[in-house]
């Protein structure tokens, strides 16, 4: 697989998770660096989430809800349904991202580090998750430790 690193114009757009775990709850804090227009919805939402006060809904997935969403994350732990999914967002002609699995994901999120107007991100092609996020830090470390202007 090889992924295209871009920066998304997300502006007024909106961004479902399905999913209300852990998972989910990493990826919101990912994405609430740059938006609040995350909106939930699965059957049970865990409390972290729920802490966000973010938009969510109580319901099991059924294609209709990524109507209206400009990307979608499936972040639920049952593979047959995260390939639905994607397989519906497609149909829909809406970007997915299937959290841990690579194959099913139209883009993958990199490490990203993010001061101001200024967001370095690091990816591996969704190969080597932790080698990205080590470089990030050193990245991260140099940047906040150093006058780089």
């Amino acid at each position: 697989m090889v992924f295209l690193p871009v920066t998304l114009n997300i502006t007024d757009k909106d961004i479902l998770i399905v999913g209300g775990g852990k998972v989910a709850f990493h990826k919101i804090k990912l994405l609430q660096v740059f938006t609040d227009r995350i909106h939930v919805v699965a059957k049970e939402i865990c409390d972290e989430i729920l802490s966000l006060g973010l938009p969510t809904t109580y319901k099991a997935y059924e294609p209709g809800i990524l109507d209206d969403y400009f990307l979608v994350y499936a972040c639920t732990n049952i593979r047959e349904l995260n390939k639905q999914i994607y397989e519906d967002a497609h149909h829909k002609g809406i970007l997915v991202n299937v959290v841990d699995n690579p194959p099913l994901c139209d883009f993958v999120s990199p490490a990203i580090y993010k001061k101001e107007n200024m967001t370095v991100a690091v990816g591996s092609n969704a190969e080597d998750v932790y080698a990205s996020i080590a470089l990030r830090n050193k990245i991260k470390d140099f940047l906040e430790n150093n006058d780089t202007k």
